[in-house]
């Protein structure tokens, strides 16, 4: 009595003894399992598996992960809207931390086991805690493109709290001591000292501001830009990361004596020659020169050494 003949897939017996299962895909072509089977019910079971992911329109094609992770991830990073400064960060880290290691490794062969372990060889190597983090979120954005990418399955970075940055509790200065170091710096850079110190504005935020953001009626700030420094020297204006209560004001601290640098700043020209200083869009803090405040060469060192 012949046997119930298969409905779904194949099944042979090689000269090794050992069984082939294959079946035709949504795609149609024929694809053998990636592995041989002992047994003839293992392929059969295998096969029964596949027919229900092709059921439920979970299939997915086993070559599409046969990608090399270096040349997907540098895809994913150019097809994304990104400032230019995150381009760069991102750029940066696949290059120094990402595609050393995994970049040769085609997505799909890229497991948690392996995740794990390379992660524990760049700490292990003295890399940074939070450059490490940040390369591990890196590497797992890239990767849950891949998994929405039906390239593969599951995301391999499952390490709880890997991509989180803990940076440790920076000290606080005290009002008076804002008050001294305001006291000690360039008379130039005292409202610089005083926003930052009771507005709590980022660097950027500052270095952004122009005179008409200054409200004198309402003594208020308005945030609208940033300024982000590049790599290359180069800066970046956006918009601010945070917007400071609803309308993107931030109030003055409390009038004094001491604080009305802030005031006067907006009231008077800077004392340098430049015609637009007192301009609407005149910057409101700015160096010898009309060009926004540099980070990374301010203060100087002499003007560091007089301070408290």
């Amino acid at each position: 009595m012949a046997g119930k003949r298969r409905q779904f897939g194949r099944v042979r017996k090689l000269p090794s003894g050992r069984y082939q299962a294959r079946y035709v895909a949504p795609d149609g072509l024929l694809r053998p399992a990636p592995d041989t089977f002992r047994t003839k019910r293992d392929a059969d079971e295998w096969l029964a598996d596949k027919q229900t992911e092709m059921r439920r329109g979970d299939w997915h094609d086993p070559d599409a992960g046969k990608v090399p992770f270096g040349v997907y991830a540098a895809a994913w990073v150019q097809e994304r809207e990104l400032t230019a400064r995150t381009r760069q960060l991102y750029e940066s880290l696949l290059r120094l931390h990402l595609e050393p290691t995994f970049g040769g490794v085609n997505v799909a062969e890229i497991s948690p086991p392996f995740v794990r372990r390379r992660r524990a060889d760049k700490l292990t190597a003295g890399t940074g805690p939070t450059t490490v983090a940040k390369a591990y979120a890196l590497l797992r954005a890239v990767l849950a493109t891949a998994v929405s990418d039906q390239m593969i399955r599951r995301n391999p970075c499952q390490i709880k709290g890997a991509s989180t940055v803990h940076t440790p509790e920076r000290p606080t200065a005290s009002v008076q001591e804002v008050y001294d170091l305001a006291d000690a710096i360039q008379p130039r850079y005292r409202a610089l000292i005083l926003m930052a110190g009771f507005l709590g504005l980022r660097w950027g935020e500052l270095v952004g501001l122009h005179r008409r953001d200054l409200d004198l009626d309402h003594g208020a700030v308005r945030v609208r830009r940033a300024v982000a420094e590049l790599n290359d020297g180069q800066r970046e204006i956006k918009a601010p990361k945070r917007v400071l209560r609803a309308s993107g004001r931030c109030p003055f601290p409390p009038r004094s004596s001491r604080t009305s640098a802030i005031t006067s700043r907006g009231t008077r020209n800077r004392a340098r020659t430049d015609e637009c200083s007192s301009a609407p869009r005149a910057r409101l803090l700015a160096g010898t020169t009309s060009t926004a405040l540099a980070q990374g060469v301010w203060p100087s060192r002499d003007q560091r050494s007089a301070l408290p």
